[in-house]
């Protein structure tokens, strides 16, 4: 690796100047969209 590469990739390791994602928001959506997931497989199993 040329260390011409090395200020960017510091600057990505660092997250940048960007607000970082609230971490309960993150998780109440993945948690939302699985539960939306699980009752959409449930509703639309017609093996029984």
């Amino acid at each position: 690796m040329s260390t011409a590469a090395l200020p960017a990739l510091t600057h990505l390791a660092e997250g940048g100047n960007h607000e970082s994602l609230n971490p309960y928001l993150t998780g109440g959506s993945a948690l939302f969209i699985l539960l939306l997931l699980l009752f959409l497989t449930t509703r639309f199993n017609r093996d029984r």
